[in-house]
């Protein structure tokens, strides 16, 4: 699918060119004006994290996505998850938003401790508390958080989202559009989201050609 992808993309920039058109346009024309991004940061250390965040927010970003965790035991003490919602405490205090990323590390008993630790904060999302393939867990999960879940960068086609769609389990769908078989499978993958109040965060992180081709999908 990835190599489909590129093959998807570079097609749509050949129209887009021979017609002289932007992209957005052929889709159907432009919906906003202005775009909401957040930026990486990391956020393995407290220290880091300040100093990164403060970083992005000079440059004009108010939301920011790091690492919720460092390697945590399949079931561990809850002291594990503390430097967790301490590094998110610290970005809160800066007056940004935080979005904070699994990366599917964490298994049920902990992810569970960790989303109910995290409520206070108000994080602007957790993303793959759960490996997507754990989908029972993750719709489990859904019900024991208020706090929006985020997953979609290991899913690579309409097929793949369809499941946590329909048992209403997430409430960020993050496909990517390098790997889910480029702008023409993502724009179903959104009219389908759409169609389950799920919001579309595209996962974008290689690259120049992958984030204009996000910007003209959103």
């Amino acid at each position: 699918m990835s190599a489909l992808a590129g093959i998807d993309i570079a097609l749509w920039d050949l129209l887009s060119r021979r017609l002289k058109l932007p992209l957005h346009i052929l889709l159907g024309g432009a919906v906003r004006h202005k775009i909401k991004v957040y930026s990486w940061i990391g956020g393995d250390r407290p220290r880091d994290v300040e100093a990164a965040a403060k970083e992005r927010y000079a440059q004009g970003f108010r939301a920011v996505k790091m690492n919720a965790t460092e390697d945590v035991d399949w079931l561990d003490s809850p002291s594990a998850l503390e430097t967790s919602v301490e590094r998110c405490r610290i970005v809160k205090a800066l007056g940004m938003d935080v979005g904070l990323d699994f990366h599917g590390r964490l298994h049920k008993p902990m992810a569970k401790q960790l989303a109910r630790a995290l409520e206070p904060h108000r994080p602007l999302f957790i993303e793959e508390p759960l490996l997507s393939e754990h989908y029972e867990g993750i719709k489990q999960l859904s019900g024991l958080t208020t706090i929006p879940i985020a997953l979609g960068e290991r899913l690579y086609s309409r097929w793949d989202v369809k499941r946590f769609l329909h048992d209403t389990s997430i409430d960020v769908l993050q496909p990517d559009i390098s790997h889910c078989g480029g702008i023409s499978e993502i724009r179903r993958i959104a009219s389908m989201a759409e169609a389950y109040d799920v919001a579309i965060a595209p996962h974008c992180p290689l690259g120049p050609i992958a984030l204009a081709a996000c910007v003209q999908i959103a």
